[in-house]
């Protein structure tokens, strides 16, 4: 293998300081990579979603990391319309910032923020035969059909499809989530089976670790360690079940005075679901803004059971990010889903919760109360969660399966230079 310094361009919208997942983990993957000799560039925007800031440094040096960030997408980041016209103008750049030091960068890796942004990869492919990865966070245009904003017979969902079927084809790896992901994509580009690795994400086992309530500052500021407590901690959006936990309460709502629910976050449901609290006048809700990457060790564990859940028709579309700082606190897990989810046999092969069909309410509240009458069945799973995180989500995990994707692709490079 040569010793020339490997260079690798990193290509999503968000990045630290924004508190989205996805950045968190480029930001984890970018530093590691860079530790292996490798020389990591990271293309991003400015921040959209952080707490305290909406501008970062265009250009920043962080450890062996150089991140570039443009402010050309920052247009009306709340509203639909605005998200879209950001993602165009962010592909745009991304085009150009790449075309400019195409010559330098030895492999791209291109992920789904925005979510067309993978086909920068067949079109650079295309023009310079650049070699690149796609990393799938979320599968379109299915999210788009499965939430039914448009038909499959329409044509920018056709158009979608097959500019996806040629980049995952001229792609040199393309890594997703979760085993029912690669089954859609298998089903729609089968020739591409012995390119496509699973690597699920992963969570900071090192900070985020289990803290019982009685030790945890945030459980007792907010008086979480006086009830049994289901927290559900993430985005609020349309691809999650968020009607099945609201009902669940609803169903428990006499026992107010012992179980309290605690919603973390914000998101696109979240308006919606505040008012139908209010038309079913619950007060076991607590409603509390996103918290800062310091304060997740402790919001994340001031809680008794958490709640993972993914809307119906969402298998293998979209991989919900919070399991793996859910299994990190060490939690029993209640995971509402669709019956092909991958997240039903995990919690079967962990022994740390239960996984219930959407609109189950009535099953879920039975979950809450059999583990608030059983404490030590309800420590157990928690146990068992972080038992299952170290064996198999922690983030040198993931980081070696990324590894190995790259050794192998600069070996394929290093074969071909042989061959000429």
């Amino acid at each position: 293998m040569s010793k020339k310094e490997y260079k690798i361009l990193i290509v999503n919208q968000f990045f630290p300081p924004d508190y989205a997942a996805t950045g968190q983990l480029i930001e984890e993957l970018a530093t590691a990579i860079s530790k292996e000799n490798i020389k990591v560039r990271v293309f991003s925007g400015q921040p959209g979603y952080a707490f305290d800031t909406n501008q970062a440094p265009r250009d920043e040096k962080m450890g062996k990391v150089h991140v570039r960030r443009t402010r050309t997408a920052q247009m009306w980041p709340q509203r639909i319309r605005g998200k879209a016209v950001n993602s165009f103008l962010f592909f745009l750049r991304a085009f150009i910032h790449t075309a400019r030091y195409q010559k330098g960068d030895d492999l791209l890796i291109i992920t789904t923020a925005p979510a067309f942004m993978t086909w920068l990869g067949y079109f650079v492919y295309v023009i310079w035969k650049k070699k690149y990865v796609c990393l799938i966070y979320d599968l379109y245009p299915n999210v788009i059909t499965a939430l039914k904003v448009l038909p499959e017979t329409n044509v920018i969902v056709k158009l979608w499809n097959k500019l996806n079927h040629q980049t995952w084809t001229n792609a040199q790896e393309i890594i997703v989530l979760s085993s029912t992901m690669k089954e859609l994509i298998l089903e729609a580009c089968p020739q591409v089976s012995d390119k496509i690795s699973i690597i699920h994400n992963w969570a900071d086992g090192n900070t985020i670790k289990p803290i019982k309530k009685e030790d945890n500052w945030f459980a007792q500021q907010y008086s979480l360690d006086k009830k049994f407590t289901i927290l559900y901690s993430g985005n609020m959006g349309r691809c999650h079940d968020m009607e099945t936990i609201i009902e669940a309460a609803y169903i428990l709502k006499d026992y107010h005075d012992s179980i309290q629910f605690v919603f973390i976050g914000s998101g696109p449901q979240q308006e919606a679901i505040k008012e139908k609290i209010n038309g079913l006048e619950l007060d076991n809700i607590l409603f509390l803004p996103y918290q800062k990457k310091e304060d997740l060790p402790y919001s994340l564990t001031a809680c008794d059971v958490s709640l993972i859940s993914m809307a119906q028709g969402m298998e293998g579309i979209v991989a919900p990010s919070k399991l793996y700082s859910t299994l990190a606190a060490g939690n029993a897990v209640g995971v509402i889903c669709p019956e092909r989810s991958f997240l039903k046999q995990l919690v079967v092969d962990a022994q740390c919760g239960e996984s219930f069909r959407n609109k189950d309410a009535q099953g879920l509240a039975n979950f809450f109360l059999k583990l608030k009458e059983d404490s030590s069945l309800c420590e157990k799973m928690g146990y068992n969660a972080r038992q299952y995180f170290c064996n198999h989500f922690t983030k040198d995990i993931a980081i070696n399966k990324y590894l190995d994707v790259i050794d192998n692709i600069r070996r394929e490079s290093s074969l071909e230079l042989i061959t000429r």
